[in-house]
């Protein structure tokens, strides 16, 4: 019985130690770091920028206010924002 709670711990262990963050395997929405957010590609970026969205407004967004505050945030994150600033502080609508 120890033994598989050992192998059951060692195996999230691993599975979590992985050179992931947060973000890359739950979508953390506007909790999202430029760092993190720069390296997603467009559907992740999609995912992460709707739920910042729904989360702030309690509804779902319109694709153009997504791809619009997806670019405004990408700008910020590339330009003024440093690598931990949340996507969240990123200037939009």
């Amino acid at each position: 019985m120890m033994k598989n709670v050992a192998l059951a711990a060692l195996a999230l262990g691993v599975m979590f130690s992985g050179a992931c963050s947060a973000s890359e395997v739950i979508n953390t929405g506007g909790d999202t770091r430029c760092k993190d957010f720069v390296d997603h590609d467009e559907k992740k970026q999609d995912d992460e920028i709707t739920k910042m969205l729904k989360d702030r407004s309690g509804t779902d967004p319109a694709a153009l206010e997504v791809s619009a505050t997806r670019l405004s945030v990408s700008t910020y994150c590339k330009t003024l924002g440093k690598p931990d600033s949340k996507i969240s502080e990123a200037p939009h609508g």
